[in-house]
Parts: C-alpha cells; sequence; structure tokens
C-alpha cells in the first residue's frame, strides 16, 4: 500500500497495491493439489515471524504510536512481548500437537487402531483488526502456519502505518509462496470474502463479523469470529474500592479504551456510586496525571470517524469525570458518566473508547438480570470476596470468559481459551486454541484385511444379534 504524508504530518493512504488474483489462485491451486507442509517447513515459518517482530520492533513501536499514540511500554506490552511469548509456546509444543492421539478401539472394531490426527484446513483468511494490529495478525498467523495451511492476511486499513509495515516486510520473512499479504479497504475485504476459502479468521465488530458468516455461508465455510461485546464490570458491596476502581480504570482506558475486551460498563450499588467515581478519579490522576493529554501512558482514538463517533455519545448522560477532546489531536479525556437510561446507545452498544459508563443498582438480583438481558458479553468481570458468590457467577452467568476481582488478564494465559459467544463470537484462540483453530480433528481408523467376521454381514440372524449387542454395549 502506497502511503504519503500531507502538510499536517500524517500520513495519508494512497492507491491500494493490485489485488493479488494469481498469487491467490496459486495458493488454491496448490491445496487442492494436496500440497503438505511438514513440521520442519511449520518450524521454520514460526521462527520466520519471530524475526519479524525481533527485525521491526522500533518500527513496530513508531507505526503504534503514530497510528494509536500508544507509548513503548504499552505497545510492546501487547504487540511484541505477547506475541513472541506465544508463537514460542507454538513452537515448543508444536512436534506434540501435530502427533496421532491414540483413543481406545472397542470390541467390535478389533482388530484395529483408531487415533485423532490433526490436519490443516487447507487455504485460511485472516481479517485482522485495527486496535492491535500486530497482536491480531500475528497471533492467528503463527497458528495457521503451525497448523500446515497456506495463508491469505488482510491488515486493517485503518491503523495504516502498521497496516503498511506488514504489507511491506511480512512476506520477507515467511514462505511467500504460501503467505499472501493483501492491503486495501473495504471493497478489497468484500472481493476475498467472495473466494473459496477453506476457514476464515475474523477479527472485528459483530456487525461485520455477521457479513463474513454471511459471505462464508456461500461456501460452507467454517469460521472462527473474535468479536466484542458489552462487558459488565460487576462490583458487590463487599469489594474493596480503591482496587477496583484502579484494576477497572486500567482496563477501561488502556489504549484509549480500543480493546474489546475492557469493561464497557460498571455495575455498582447505588450507595457505593458516589465513593467508586471518586476512586475512579484518583486511579486515572495516579496514571495519567490532573491533565491525561500531556500523559505520554495515554493514547488517543485511532482516526477521525471513531472520534466524531465517541464524542457524539459525551451527551447522553451526566459526565462525571472527563470529558474533555480535541479533534485535531483526536483526544478524549478518560470519561465516567452516570445517569443512563437502560436503552442509551452507551448501554446498549460497544463503546471502543476512553467513555466508561458507571449504573447503580438497589440490590445484586437486578444487577444480574441486567446483565442476562443483553447479548452474551465476551468478558464478565466480578469484584467481590465472597467464595460462593465468585462460584455462582461462574456457574450461572454466560460468557466468553469470566475474570474474578481483575479485568483483561485472562488474555495473557495461554493456557486459556479467548473467545466469545452469541453476539461476541464463536470459536477460540491462545495456546494450543490458536492451532486448532487452523486444524481439524480428523478421526483415523485402521484395520488388518484378515480379520473379517461374518457377524456384521446379511443375513442377519438372532444369534448374530445377540453378539453385535453385547459387543457394542462397552
Amino acid at each position: 500500500m502506497e502511503m504519503q504524508r500531507g502538510a499536517d504530518g500524517i500520513e495519508k493512504q494512497g492507491d491500494p497495491s493490485p489485488f493479488p488474483e494469481r498469487r491467490i489462485a496459486d495458493l488454491r491451486a496448490s491445496v487442492d493439489r494436496g500440497t503438505f507442509y511438514p513440521l520442519s517447513w511449520r518450524i521454520a515459518q514460526l521462527e520466520g515471524l519471530l524475526r519479524f517482530v525481533d527485525a521491526n520492533e522500533s518500527r513496530m513501536l513508531e507505526a503504534l504510536r503514530l497510528d494509536l499514540g500508544r507509548c513503548p511500554a504499552d505497545a510492546r506490552m501487547a504487540d511484541i512481548s505477547m506475541v513472541r511469548a506465544e508463537i514460542k509456546l507454538i513452537k515448543r509444543n508444536l512436534r506434540r500437537w501435530t502427533m496421532p492421539r491414540f483413543v481406545r478401539t472397542p470390541i467390535a472394531a478389533l482388530p484395529g487402531r483408531s487415533w485423532v490426527q490433526q490436519e490443516p484446513y487447507g487455504l485460511a483468511a485472516i481479517f485482522s483488526t485495527w486496535n492491535y494490529p500486530f497482536q491480531q495478525i500475528l497471533l492467528p498467523l503463527a497458528g495457521a502456519l503451525a497448523a500446515g495451511n497456506a495463508v491469505v492476511v488482510k491488515p486493517s486499513e485503518i491503523a495504516r502505518n502498521s497496516a503498511a509495515l506488514i504489507a511491506s516486510e511480512l512476506e520477507r520473512y515467511v514462505d511467500p509462496s504460501a503467505v499472501v499479504v493483501v492491503s486495501g479497504g473495504p471493497e478489497t475485504a468484500s472481493r476475498l470474502l467472495s473466494i473459496r476459502f477453506d476457514t476464515i479468521f475474523f477479527t472485528g465488530s459483530s456487525r461485520v463479523g455477521r457479513m463474513v458468516m454471511s459471505a462464508a455461508a456461500e461456501h460452507l465455510t467454517p469460521v472462527t469470529l473474535e468479536l466484542g461485546g458489552k462487558n459488565p464490570a460487576l462490583v458487590v458491596d463487599d469489594a474493596p474500592l480503591d482496587v477496583t476502581a484502579r484494576r477497572i480504570a486500567w482496563g477501561r482506558f488502556m489504549n484509549a479504551g480500543q480493546i474489546c475486551v475492557a469493561p464497557d460498563y460498571v455495575l455498582v450499588p447505588e450507595t457505593l456510586r458516589p465513593r467508586l467515581i471518586e476512586s475512579l478519579r484518583s486511579a486515572i490522576s495516579r496514571f495519567y496525571g490532573e491533565d491525561p493529554r500531556r500523559s505520554p501512558s495515554y493514547g488517543r482514538i485511532v482516526n477521525h470517524a471513531h472520534f466524531h463517533r465517541l464524542t457524539g455519545l459525551l451527551a447522553q448522560g451526566k459526565i462525571a469525570l472527563g470529558g474533555q477532546f480535541d479533534e485535531r489531536d483526536r483526544y478524549i479525556a478518560p470519561t465516567v458518566i452516570t445517569g443512563l437510561p437502560p436503552d442509551s446507545d452507551l448501554l446498549r452498544d460497544e463503546i471502543f473508547g476512553p467513555i466508561l459508563p458507571v449504573v447503580g443498582y438497589d440490590n445484586l438480583e437486578d444487577a444480574l438480570a441486567f446483565i442476562r438481558r443483553r447479548p452474551k458479553p465476551l468478558a464478565i468481570y466480578a469484584f467481590t470476596r465472597n467464595q460462593s458468590l465468585q462460584e455462582r457467577l461462574t456457574r450461572e452467568m454466560h460468557s466468553g470468559s469470566i475474570v474474578i476481582n481483575d479485568v483483561v488478564v485472562n488474555q495473557i494465559v495461554p493456557g486459556l481459551p479467548f473467545g466469545g459467544v452469541g453476539t461476541s463470537g464463536m470459536g477460540a484462540f491462545h495456546g494450543r486454541y490458536t492451532f486448532d483453530a487452523f486444524s481439524h480433528a480428523k478421526a483415523v481408523v485402521r484395520r488388518p484385511f484378515w480379520a473379517d467376521l461374518d457377524l456384521r454381514y446379511p443375513p442377519f440372524t438372532a444369534m448374530k444379534d445377540r453378539i453385535m449387542r453385547w459387543l457394542l454395549s462397552g
């Protein structure tokens, strides 16, 4: 993708690169010929992704600064260090994950052996999002290559500098006959979705996720959808407010709120609402100073379209904290809003910005009903010391994940699946789950020719029936 820098110093998107129709067709043909990528090739691709990160770390940090105002420490944590750790985890375990998993063969199928063999889907498509533009490309790509797929990668054009770096550099570190990076906007994405892929991995909004799923239905292509959601933070009256507020503020305002797992609204006992807001005020001041605009640790909104969408939401309730903004700088202060009607946009739609609604409740059952009436969230965050209540919430509340007494940290536990349910997504990734997302668990049974008992063949008799029922009874 060609980029030019305008007079205001902001990079402008030029004409997109030509659509690589021939290269994608070559990938399809290679997959259809039965091309198999051995373990050594897969490990080499993972090593190439690690080299990409090592060689381009400073350029990645600069791209994230230009796109999102991310400071180096924050950018390095999510888009570099986490990526390195996950790729190394996949590489370390890949040989074991690709080995057959033998299962018990019942008497009726003996003599024989039965096992599960992970096989690649074939040609995979990865559609990334813009808020964590390197993480959301490199992690699924690592799983796709580890599983032995050919891959078409579509970075989000919204994070323009990050997308340009991926487009210009990524293919230098992996096998270009198996990985194609496609640049462009919505028209390019639509053109890709008209192609027959064997699996699609999409990260983005629920609205676009529906479009991806609809397009995938044309070819009955399996999809993994990593979508957003209204993630509630439920504060119970026994929670320590200061630490609760610090953790909620940290999760809500990192990356200027542009993170799918951020707490999207807070439910707190009405009697504690003023105290929680004051604790949030202290936490925000501690993190970003009295003027967050001057803080190098506080980010910016990705573009002016999202800026205008977010500032348009500020009039829906009473601003308790923050509310300041500057269009030229794409700056919106960490903002807390109260006094919202239950059907307001701020309580119905994912915010994806530095605005935090705080809603008071009279009793816990009302708060739980408030959550249940809405689509299943990507995450629920519950703050309480009550262990029986923790167990009840874990058992009864439906969501992609639940975190007790913290936020977001489920993302950095590689043994846990990360994904939503319902409108917040389907399928999961991270760690082993990333490999599984791009591979099919194929059932295999192998039997010799010499064992060919007459029991299963017609004509059937009462004796055959009794024997077969005994054999199949386990």
